[in-house]
C-alpha cells in the first residue's frame, strides 16, 4: 500500500484516486463484475500512486531508510491480519500434507511475516488469501526502487518501452521463467504493473505534466486498444476480465494511469468544501492498508450476517437477503468495524499517536 495522506503539501488528488481504487476493488470482490476491471484499472492506478510517492520520499530521505519505513508501514498491519488468519486456518484443521517434508513447509510460515512470495494458506481460506498477491509485488517493487528509480532518471521512455516489451515477452511464452513457480509470479507482478510504478516516477518528477495533450493520447491510446483487443480476444471464464489476462492487464493500466495522471481536474477545492465526501477520501487513505487486508474478511462476515437473519422471519420476509447488493450494504459497516479494531495499527507502523478514528489536524 502506499503512504497514509500526509496532514501537509499532499495532492488531493491521488488521495481521491485512492480512494476510488480501494471502492472499486471492495465492490468488485462483491460482484464480480468483469467490466469493472476495464471501467477503472484499480491495481495500476495504486501501484502508480505508490510509485510517485516513494519517489518523492527518495528526494527526501535516504534510501535505507525510506525502504525501511515503506516495509514498516506495510508488515506491521500485515503482521496483525496473520496473527487472526493463521491461528483461524490451523484450527480449522490445517497442517503439514507430507510429514517427510514438514521442515520446508514450516520454513513457508515466513511468508506471513515477510511475503515475498504468496504465504501458504489452506484451500478453505482461498478467498482471504486471494488479494494478498498486492502485498508480495509491493514489497518487491519497494526493495527495487532505490535501484530502478536512478536508471528511470536516466532512461525513462527506454525503461518503461522495456517494461512493457518484457510483460509481451514473457506472457507470448518467449520468455521462460523455467520450473520456480516463485519467480514466474514474482516476474509476472513486476512486468505487469512496472509500466505503471514507472508513470509514478514520472509524475512525480513532473514528466507527464510536461506532455502536449497529443502526444500523451499517442502513448495511451494504442496501448488502450492493444490491451482492450487482447482482452477481448482471450477470454477467460471470467470473459475479459482483466485479473487473469497479464498483457491485457499491462497495457491498459498503462494507457488509463498515463490518461488520469495527464488530464487531472484542474480545481479539486471543491471536494474540500463538501465536507463528508473530504473525510471519506481521508479516512480511505488513513486505513488504505486496514480497509485491502480485511476487505475480504468483512464479505464474508457479511454472508454469515446473511446467514443469520434468515433464521428471523421479521428480517426474512422484508429484506432482499438474496441479493449480492445487500451483501455489500453489509460489508461496508463491518468494514467500518475492522477499522475501529486494527486501523490504529497502520497508526504506530507510521510512528504516529495511534488513532481509534483518523481526524486531520483541520477536522479536530
Amino acid at each position: 500500500m502506499t503512504d497514509p495522506a500526509t496532514r501537509v503539501g499532499r495532492d488531493r488528488y491521488l488521495d481521491l484516486l485512492r480512494a476510488l481504487a480501494l471502492v472499486r476493488i471492495v465492490t468488485y470482490h462483491a460482484f464480480g463484475w468483469p467490466w469493472l476491471t476495464p471501467l477503472f484499472p484499480s491495481l495500476g492506478v495504486m501501484f502508480a500512486l505508490a510509485g510517485s510517492l516513494l519517489a518523492a520520499s527518495l528526494e527526501r530521505r535516504a534510501a535505507p531508510a525510506v525502504v525501511g519505513a515503506r516495509m514498516r508501514r506495510l508488515l506491521v498491519p500485515f503482521g496483525v491480519f496473520a496473527a487472526f488468519v493463521v491461528p483461524a486456518i490451523f484450527l480449522h484443521g490445517w497442517g503439514p500434507p507430507d510429514p517427510s517434508q514438514a521442515g520446508g513447509w514450516w520454513a513457508r510460515l515466513l511468508l506471513w511475516v515477510v511475503p515475498l512470495d504468496d504465504p501458504p494458506f489452506d484451500q478453505w481460506a482461498w478467498q482471504v488469501n486471494e488479494p494478498l498477491w498486492y502485498v508480495r509485488a509491493y514489497l518487491w517493487f519497494v526493495l527495487l526502487t532505490p535501484l530502478v528509480l536512478p536508471v528511470f532518471r536516466r532512461l525513462p521512455v527506454p525503461l518503461i518501452a522495456a517494461t512493457l516489451l518484457a510483460v509481451s515477452l514473457l506472457q507470448l511464452g518467449v520468455l521462460d521463467t523455467g520450473d520456480s513457480a516463485a519467480l514466474g509470479r514474482i516476474l509476472t507482478d513486476l512486468t505487469v504493473f512496472g509500466a505503471c510504478w514507472l508513470l509514478g516516477f514520472a509524475h512525480h518528477n513532473g514528466q507527464i505534466a510536461r506532455l502536449s495533450p497529443r502526444t500523451t493520447c499517442a502513448l495511451a491510446v494504442p496501448a488502450l486498444v492493444a490491451g482492450g483487443w487482447y482482452a477481448l480476444t482471450h477470454q477467460t471464464q471470467q470473459a475479459y476480465d482483466l485479473g487473469p489476462i497479464p498483457l491485457a492487464q499491462a497495457y491498459w493500466s498503462f494507457g488509463f494511469v498515463l490518461l488520469l495522471l495527464r488530464f487531472r481536474p484542474r480545481d479539486l477545492g471543491r471536494l474540500r468544501r463538501v465536507w463528508p465526501v473530504d473525510k471519506v477520501v481521508y479516512v480511505f487513505n488513513e486505513r488504505a492498508v486496514t480497509i485491502y487486508l480485511w476487505h475480504e474478511l468483512a464479505l464474508i462476515a457479511a454472508v454469515l450476517v446473511i446467514d443469520w437473519m434468515w433464521s428471523v422471519p421479521s428480517l426474512a420476509n422484508s429484506l432482499p437477503l438474496r441479493t449480492n447488493w445487500w451483501k455489500y450494504v453489509l460489508t461496508w459497516p463491518l468494514l467500518v468495524v475492522a477499522m475501529l479494531v486494527f486501523g490504529w495499527v497502520e497508526d504506530l507502523a507510521a510512528r504516529r499517536k495511534p488513532q481509534l478514528w483518523p481526524r486531520s489536524r483541520t477536522q479536530g
